[in-house]
């Protein structure tokens, strides 16, 4: 359903405000366009907080990044928006911010690829790792091109997350699931480990999607998530207690040690 701009505006500004709210950005970070229509784009402007934003400090810019209405500046991001509207003709807005545990992972130079929660599976696969770009230039987009037809959330390499949807909304949403699904992981992590699904689990929730209303465009990739079969473990060797000390006493004995 189309909108008019006045209800675009206020729906950016209350993405904006949500994601100040939960931490998503400090100060400025983080940038938010809706695609209006065939030829315009409303978006946020640089050097404004996204929790601080009212409706008219929106620009609107024309699909080749280009300003042309608004009295504040462009983000000098919005050539990595305009490469997701390239790619993914579905998508109707971009959200771009940095929560903190997920942007965790894409400073480790880790992605969230494992089969841990039925929901993200369902809704999201997994959550791919871009190589690092220097914002702002054509190195930020060019990790990105490949990923963006297969994926709806992308794991920017140090430096946060970009999600897109059919509105901003979905946007919002699937940038939230990524963030749980960063916070729950690192809390497998301090319990032990996480205990990943094992494959057959992840082709039923795979098939589900369209049960639960999902509407998968993106493809994703064979191993994305990644089930149990698939996460390399290492090689363990099992000894009883007996052994452990012969094979102890061996050794020491070979230092003459024993």
């Amino acid at each position: 359903m189309n909108k008019t701009e006045r209800e675009y505006r206020e729906d950016v500004i209350k993405i904006g405000h949500l994601i100040y709210q939960k931490g998503w950005v400090a100060a400025n970070d983080g940038n938010i366009t809706v695609r209006m229509d065939q030829d315009r784009l409303l978006a946020t402007p640089t050097g404004v907080s996204k929790g601080m934003m009212e409706p008219d400090d929106l620009i609107i810019c024309d699909m080749q990044g280009n300003k042309i209405q608004g009295r504040k500046e462009r983000t000098s991001e919005i050539a990595m928006h305009l490469k997701v509207y390239e790619l993914r003709p579905d998508i109707r807005s971009v959200v771009h911010a940095h929560p903190v545990a997920a942007t965790g992972y894409a400073a480790a130079g880790k992605p969230l690829n494992l089969a841990l929660l039925p929901e993200v599976i369902i809704s999201l696969g997994c959550v791919p790792l871009a190589d690092y770009g220097l914002p702002g230039t054509p190195a930020l987009i060019e990790p990105l091109v490949p990923l963006i037809p297969k994926y709806d959330a992308i794991l920017m390499g140090n430096h946060g997350v970009v999600s897109y949807g059919e509105d901003v909304y979905k946007a919002f949403f699937r940038m939230e699931t990524v963030e749980h699904y960063a916070k729950i992981s690192v809390v497998t992590e301090l319990l032990g480990g996480p205990q990943v699904l094992p494959e057959t689990e992840v082709r039923k929730l795979i098939e589900s999607r369209t049960r639960y209303g999902v509407k998968a465009s993106s493809a994703g990739e064979i191993g994305c998530p990644l089930a149990a079969e698939n996460v390399a473990k290492g090689d363990k060797i099992w000894v009883t207690r007996e052994e452990l000390i012969a094979m102890i006493d061996e050794a020491l004995r070979a230092r003459g040690v024993a």
